[in-house]
């Protein structure tokens, strides 16, 4: 069929592509090209890197000014951490006019993340087409990886917070003056404590925990990570037998951090990670509750199946010939669930 061969010999020629400027260049400064480099510890762990740029935002001296039309952030909706951001942005009503927003492709490629999507393969805005190029600009002896998300300060061009585990909560808070009339309060003040400690525990045992099992490079790190995060998911089934949200009937921080990985489990983290002793649709109340979560605009637009199975399963892992599963079904995402029945009309 024409439009197969067509497809066919536009992957062949962009792999080429990769493997020529591979050759012509092994990198940007000292940043690093993948998690093998500096993130397996001796007996086989994944032990993922600290974030680097983690000046918070704030109206403090030395914090990070709010500011409207300062920054941008780039994100793919391959990645959780990223995608964390985007569903705050769509449930707050940060738009583009407050905060800039550029996507790479959701399959890294060995000289990390790339703006191929835009026009020339060029981010529009910084007039990059890989992103460690900010980053050895910021700092040259930089050695880590460059992430997503990350936020570029536009007027002093710079990376100044790549730091997932707190992005959100500014966004929740000191950015207040931009949200959109009736916007959720995703961090209350009295639900703080609670938040954070969830949250820590959330991000070691499912969000990291699926990474930890994943990555790992013995088979008693895979086993002891693998029991880790159906321990948690096993929990989380019961507490959300009787609660709408992780909080009761409040939407918050913590729902967007577990839905990240729920919405990747079935699709990428079932195969790619070995994790399968059961997928997300497999639980009764973490799978309405999931496709609770998907029905609210800010969670779907900021999901996609294809690009998170595309950056798993082609990017993320070993696939030297590039067969690219047809399942799951995600059309499942679309049905009615049962919260609604049980808890009343959602409310956000």
């Amino acid at each position: 069929m024409p439009e197969l061969e067509a497809a066919a010999c536009s992957l062949a020629a962009h792999r080429q592509k990769i493997e020529q400027q591979s050759r012509n260049n092994s990198g940007f400064g000292n940043v690093a090209s993948s998690e093998l480099k500096g993130e397996i510890a001796e007996n086989g762990a994944f032990v993922r890197q600290k974030n680097r740029f983690d000046t918070p935002f704030g109206n403090e001296e030395g914090q990070l000014p709010v500011e409207k039309g300062r920054y941008r952030l780039i994100w793919t909706p391959l990645c959780p951490w990223a995608t964390r951001q985007v569903i705050a942005f769509g449930l707050l009503g940060i738009t583009e006019d407050i905060i800039s927003v550029g996507k790479v492709a959701p399959i890294r490629t060995p000289k990390g993340w790339e703006f191929s999507l835009d026009e020339g393969g060029v981010d529009p805005v910084l007039g990059i087409r890989y992103l460690p190029e900010i980053y050895a600009e910021t700092d040259p002896e930089y050695q880590g990886r460059a992430t997503v998300p990350t936020i570029v300060d536009l007027k002093t061009r710079k990376v100044v917070n790549n730091d997932y585990h707190k992005l959100t909560n500014y966004w929740e808070t000191v950015w207040k003056p931009f949200w959109k009339d009736g916007a959720p309060d995703l961090y209350p003040q009295e639900l703080r404590t609670g938040i954070d400690a969830l949250n820590e525990i959330i991000f070691n045992e499912i969000n990291n925990g699926v990474y930890k099992a994943g990555f790992a490079r013995t088979q008693e790190q895979y086993e002891l990570n693998y029991k880790l995060v159906f321990d948690r998911l096993d929990w989380l089934e019961e507490h959300l037998k009787d609660n709408r949200f992780l909080f009761g009937d409040r939407l918050t921080d913590s729902d967007i951090r577990l839905y990240v990985t729920l919405a990747r489990f079935d699709t990428a983290y079932y195969f790619g990670f070995r994790l399968n002793k059961k997928r997300i649709r497999d639980y009764e109340n973490l799978w309405n509750y999931s496709k609770e979560l998907y029905s609210i605009p800010a969670f779907k637009n900021a999901t996609d199946f294809d690009a998170i199975k595309r950056g798993y399963l082609l990017g993320a892992n070993k696939n030297p010939n590039e067969i690219l599963p047809l399942g799951p079904d995600n059309s499942a995402w679309e049905e009615p669930n049962n919260r609604a029945e049980k808890f009343g009309k959602l409310v956000i």
